[in-house]
């Protein structure tokens, strides 16, 4: 078995090797080339290709390529088919050109008839190739796919497409379809003006429509003049691109516009950087610009048709063999081996000077790459790749794109619009003040100074750019009137303006008109009101939670509690208590009662105690009472405080909605009056109506106006406005205050033209800013410490939870006072016990009074001194005893009664022991 098979594999080896040793091609092969009179540099490229095939030794190494070249006069096709009958004539192998497509027309119908290979470097929007047509150009419907991938990819929602010829809407099919699938996308065509060279006067009118998006589309040749003339209409700003959908846009010179940022992109076909255009190079260096350029993609096509054809053969040549007869226009007698050769065609897999090149079955090349172009400075550098099945990739990183629009912006003087605004934009205070003359010399930042003023500054440190203000005219911010954009928007959608920042609110309706970076101030609809002028402080307001009815029944009930203390306390045995001297004492005195129940009353408690049940009751019951009005009363008096605060007629927008007394409104113009209009909330709904039916009207001309409305009307105006204005006006104004809460959210940002390069760029500055503090940094300085911030606050205005002195005055009176009288009654008891010794010891008052002065005030009198009382308690105890003594002595000498005394008698008759005398009985 293994002989055999040895066998079969030298048999078959050497039918291989004389195979290869006869060739199956003739000695030479000839091509057809047709061009036209204008066509000079693709007939140049054609005989370059046959040249490299006869130098390349790896393919036809037994055949040599030979070219016959006819020429014609360009747009004749009779002369062109006239010209190609003349070279098939002895015999040809394949048709390369024309260009025109007239003649294209001439040479496919006849390539058709004759089976000669039609090898074509022209684009052509059909979708049924002809029998024996072959094209390495990209099917214009795949490059309309790479459009249409790169408009998607950069979210263009609005573009102009700028053509030549109606051919040029045939190769931009799949992006003129794309609003179809991609919504929200509005594109507008424009023909470039036949016949002429001016097109000044349709860029203008590009320019008015204020669209930054160009798709163009024209001859190579007339790009760079198309460019020139927009440059000198302003239209190659920073803020427009360019779309140009020529494969060759990485030879335009743009020297010219090395200092502008408009944005130039297209895709490329040819890469120079290949493998392939390295080896073409070094064997033709290229010596031609323009059209003439030998990499020029029309150029390079030809020569990569010449080369895939050359490969068919050469896979041909190995397998079956292929001979060339003369050919007729008139006879019609087609090539025997047509087919043939077209099938190997149709098989090539060839890597050319345009990439990669493969064909599908119906004859179509497919799988090829595109390079994106876009431009950096005076030259277009590779940024994405696109492909049929992936899209754009960029190769970029978005810090990288980001880093190249910061690079941009280092050399670039960004111009800012702005308005006066406190405190955003404010007009320097100049001590002593300065002539006008002297103002108009000044630099706008000598002049003006604000918040804003301060952001832009520590943010061009921040993102490294130069920037110069202007006040808009008129001073507006931006509304849609008319169809038309006013103020800093319109500044920015015409390009004046680079930047426009003051406290301008991010809305929807704006974002459709511009861009804006992340807020740098978080506010929303607050409402201004004029603060109640409070009533005199009552010195006794700390009586006021309870009525005076209630005051009087609980002094009622302390004196009826009191009294009943004490006649219980007297009534009950168990409280009193043996001396120990054969009688009793009770503590409940009157006075002791009274101490009771005050102390009870005021949670201070007693050192007096009931000790029996009954007045244990009374007791419980009265504690338990004054713990419910103490605590009543405490509670009543934070109620009280609290709606004294609450003073306003209204505190809400709801409120404002449910009342026709106050009026309110918005700024006519602004973000506040189209919250209102576009808001689906029926309070706000509510209010908004009422705003527009109110006679007269309750709009405003701006938010000073409407400030000093509120001032004026005096309760009877509310203002909407955003909060920060709110915050600023309040700290400065003692008697507005804001109502309420936010009504929405909404942010402050800083706004630029619509799809602006920088807006990235300034927003990452504007989030580091906000991370350093930068920002609450500079509202602090603003809104709390510049211009009288913080005036009301020292004025006592931001206490608003605190009682004042004068509120509690009552207080501080009835302290005084019983200090006053507790002070009297101290000097009388003095007096009356010193004026009673002076009697007893025959002193003067007067000055027992003076040594006692002397001695309460002398720090060095000590704690302890002679008690007079004492003294006085010891004599009177000696005179106690005394008449004690005479009275036992009596009672001892008449123990038994007197003799005739009818009380003896008495005592003698009810007791057996005493002698009777005279009795009678």
């Amino acid at each position: 078995m293994m002989t055999v098979s040895l066998r079969m594999l030298l048999i078959a080896w050497g039918t291989i090797t004389c195979l290869q040793s006869v060739s199956s091609l003739p000695e030479v092969i000839k091509l057809a080339g047709l061009f036209d009179t204008n066509s000079a540099s693709q007939e140049a490229s054609f005989l370059r290709a046959v040249d490299a095939v006869n130098d390349d030794r790896t393919i036809l190494t037994k055949s040599l390529v030979s070219a016959d070249v006819g020429r014609y006069p360009a747009d004749d096709s009779f002369k062109a088919s006239k010209k190609l009958c003349e070279i098939i004539q002895p015999g040809v192998s394949a048709v390369f050109g024309p260009t025109t497509e007239a003649a294209c027309h001439h040479v496919q119908a006849l390539s058709d008839t004759l089976h000669v290979p039609f090898m074509q470097s022209k684009y052509a929007y059909i979708f049924k190739r002809a029998d024996f047509s072959i094209s390495v150009h990209p099917h214009p419907s795949l490059l309309s796919k790479a459009f249409a991938d790169f408009v998607r990819k950069s979210n263009w929602r609005s573009l102009i497409v700028l053509y030549e010829t109606e051919d040029g809407l045939v190769k931009l099919q799949e992006l003129l379809k794309l609003p179809k699938t991609f919504h929200g996308l509005k594109i507008t065509l424009r023909q470039l003006t036949p016949d002429t060279l001016d097109y000044r006067p349709l860029l203008k009118e590009i320019k008015k429509s204020e669209e930054t998006r160009i798709v163009l589309d024209c001859d190579y040749d007339k790009i760079a003049l198309i460019l020139a003339q927009a440059d000198e209409l302003s239209l190659l700003t920073d803020y427009h691109n360019y779309l140009v959908t020529s494969l060759d846009v990485d030879k335009i010179n743009l020297d010219a516009y090395v200092h502008h940022n408009v944005n130039i992109t297209g895709f490329r076909l040819i890469d120079p950087d290949s493998s392939a255009v390295h080896q073409y190079l070094k064997k033709f260096p290229n010596a031609g610009e323009g059209k003439e350029n030998y990499l020029f993609t029309e150029n390079a096509l030809v020569h990569d048709a010449v080369r895939v054809y050359a490969k068919a053969l050469n896979d041909l040549d190995s397998l079956q063999e292929m001979e060339i007869q003369p050919l007729s226009c008139d006879a019609g007698a087609a090539w025997e081996d047509g087919e043939k050769v077209l099938g190997y065609i149709k098989e090539v897999e060839y890597v050319g000077l345009s990439g990669e090149i493969k064909f599908d079955s119906e004859g179509f090349r497919t799988k090829f790459p595109l390079d994106l172009m876009e431009k950096v400075r005076n030259r277009l550098k590779k940024t994405a790749v696109w492909t049929e099945a992936g899209g754009v990739n960029y190769t970029l990183t978005a810090t990288e794109m980001i880093g190249q629009a910061v690079m941009k912006l280092q050399n670039k003087t960004l111009r800012i619009t702005t308005t006066g605004n406190d405190p955003y934009v404010m007009k320097k205070i100049f001590d002593p003040p300065v002539s006008p003359e002297a103002l108009q010399r000044m630099s706008f930042e000598e002049k003006y100074e604000g918040f804003c003023v301060d952001l832009i500054k520590e943010l061009s440190k921040e993102v490294k750019f130069k920037y110069k203000f202007y006040l808009v005219e008129g001073g507006g911010y931006g509304s849609f009137k008319n169809g038309r954009w006013t103020g800093m928007i319109a500044d920015l959608r015409a390009q004046k303006a680079d930047l426009a920042v003051i406290d301008m609110s991010i809305t929807s309706i704006r974002q459709t008109a511009v861009d804006f970076t992340m807020p740098y101030m978080s506010t929303g609809v607050g409402i201004l009101y004029k603060k109640k002028i409070p009533p005199p402080p009552n010195p006794f307001s700390f009586l006021q939670p309870l009525s005076i009815e209630v005051w009087i029944y609980t002094t009622t009930a302390y004196l009826g509690v009191s009294i009943v203390l004490f006649l219980l306390a007297r009534i009950s045995p168990y409280e009193w208590e043996d001396d120990g001297e054969g009688s009793a004492t009770n503590q409940w005195t009157i006075s002791n009662a009274l101490w009771f129940g005050i102390g009870s009353f005021l949670c201070q408690g007693c050192d007096i105690l009931p000790k029996t049940i009954s007045t244990r009751t009374v007791a419980i019951m009265w504690w338990f009472f004054t713990l419910i009005m103490m605590s009543s009363y405490t509670a009543n008096l934070a109620a009280f405080l609290t709606a004294s605060k609450m003073s306003s007629p209204v505190n809400s927008a709801e409120d404002l909605s449910k009342q026709t007394k106050i009026k309110f409104g918005t700024y006519c113009c602004g973000s506040t009056n189209s919250f209102f209009r576009g808001s689906t909330i029926p309070t706000y709904q509510k209010l908004n109506a009422f705003m527009e039916s109110a006679k007269p009207s309750v709009y405003t001309s701006g938010n000073s106006a409407g400030i000093d409305r509120v001032r004026k009307e005096d309760g009877l105006y509310a203002f909407f406005m955003e909060a920060a204005a709110i915050e600023y006006h309040i700290e400065r104004k003692c008697d507005l205050k804001q109502l309420g809460g936010l009504l929405d959210s909404k942010g402050y940002g800083i706004a630029l033209p619509k799809d602006s390069p920088y807006t990235q760029a300034i927003s990452q500055g504007v989030i580091r800013l906000i991370e350093k503090g930068v920002v609450t940094r500079l509202k602090k300085k603003w809104w709390e410490e510049q211009r009288g911030g913080g005036s009301c606050k020292s004025l006592g205005g931001g206490g608003g939870d605190q009682m004042s002195v004068a509120a509690l005055a009552g207080l501080y009176m009835m302290l005084i006072g019983g200090m006053v009288i507790a002070t009297m009654i101290a000097i009388c008891e003095f007096t009356w016990r010193k004026r009673k010794l002076a009697v007893d010891e025959n002193t003067s008052v007067w000055l027992e009074m003076w040594e006692e002065l002397k001695f309460a005030i002398n720090p060095f009198a000590g704690d302890t001194k002679a008690n007079p009382m004492a003294c006085d308690s010891q004599s009177a105890s000696r005179a106690s005893s005394k008449a004690m003594l005479s009275k036992s002595t009596a009672e001892s000498l008449h123990k038994y009664g007197q003799i005739g005394d009818e009380l003896s008698l008495t005592k003698a008759r009810k007791d057996s022991v005493y002698e009777r005398f005279n009795d009678q009985s």
